[in-house]
């Protein structure tokens, strides 16, 4: 047992470091290249915390497991939202601005309503995957398109609250910080699994917690030190990104290797806890941006939203754990 519990303690240290190098980068990235950092949380941020996902999504493909790769992607953006989400407002308040309300939050809300009505049958096949990988690569086209063309959104983003590294540096620290946040992920999932194995924690339990959870972790770490940086327009693009890449990519994989029949309680239970989720999202957002009276147009979620947030993702988990 010590080995695996040593194992955790220095990838968490590895994961919290990694997390700020990675953040870094990114942010200079976006400074560098002229783009928002909400663009960069919604495209190469999210794609690259992603990765987790992507992996074992196709992993499980492959190896004939395909449910088990569209329940990763469901259960992914049930964990960004509950727990990823959930903790960063607990720690720190997180700000949403008017494009986000405008676009990002919407768009979310189109594709979990649109992924839905694809898997309705309960069959997950080619034609479905390939209308899903269309429609993110089209909502990345548009985005950063409308990016472009609204300069205002994000000045108040203070100069000096950027990092300024060089291009090679900033792809370097980003490269170097996305490496090290996978790497150090995996090796907490495996020091976690190794130790819930030794204490007699059954195998379902532990797929339903420490593996769920642990693809995920690139996302907290991620999240959680843009928060606490200050760059809350990643925080939230990473969040509302990450989903869309699931849906739309990682839930795709199964699809494009075989058709995947689906079981008959996943879509009201676990989609069903996943749409409730991003709906409770939305209405956080918009109840909380008509309040705010210095700028009624934008949004600021705190503590009593990341609470709601845990308290439902724990509920869910354990409504889980009931009916195994």
């Amino acid at each position: 047992m010590l080995l695996p519990l040593l194992t955790v303690i220095a990838a968490f240290a590895v994961l919290v470091w990694s997390a700020d190098v990675f953040v870094a980068g990114a942010a200079s990235i976006a400074e560098n290249l002229g783009l928002s950092p909400v663009i960069i949380g919604l495209t190469i941020v999210s794609l690259g915390t992603s990765a987790p996902e992507i992996l074992v999504s196709l992993t499980a493909a492959l190896s004939g497991s395909g449910s088990l790769a569209v329940g990763n992607a469901v259960g992914s953006n049930i964990a960004n939202l509950g727990l990823v989400l959930g903790l960063t407002l607990l720690i720190a308040p997180i700000s949403v601005h008017p494009g986000c309300l405008r676009i990002e939050v919407p768009t979310l809300l189109l594709v979990t309503a649109g992924a839905g009505i694809l898997i309705f049958d309960l069959v997950l096949g080619r034609a479905d995957a390939i209308l899903m990988l269309a429609a993110l690569v089209f909502i990345l086209v548009q985005m950063i398109r409308s990016q472009s063309k609204d300069t205002d959104t994000f000045e108040h983003v203070e100069e000096d609250e950027l990092p300024h590294l060089s291009p090679a540096r900033a792809w370097l620290a980003f490269v170097v910080g996305l490496l090290l946040l996978v790497g150090s992920s995996k090796l907490l999932v495996w020091g976690a699994s190794e130790i819930a194995m030794q204490l007699g924690v059954p195998e379902l339990v532990i797929g339903l917690t420490i593996v769920a959870v642990g693809t995920s972790l690139p996302e907290l770490a991620a999240t959680v030190a843009s928060a606490l940086r200050g760059h809350s327009e990643i925080a939230m693009g990473n969040v509302i990104g990450s989903n869309l890449f699931n849906l739309l990519a990682v839930m795709a994989i199964p699809g494009l290797v075989a058709p995947e029949v689906l079981p008959s309680e996943f879509l009201l239970r676990d989609y069903g806890a996943m749409s409730v989720a991003t709906l409770a999202l939305a209405a956080m957002v918009y109840i909380n941006s008509r309040r705010d009276e210095s700028e009624p147009r934008a949004s600021r979620l705190g503590r009593p939203s990341g609470f709601l947030f845990c308290v439902g993702y724990a509920l869910y988990y354990y409504g889980l754990f009931v009916a195994h």
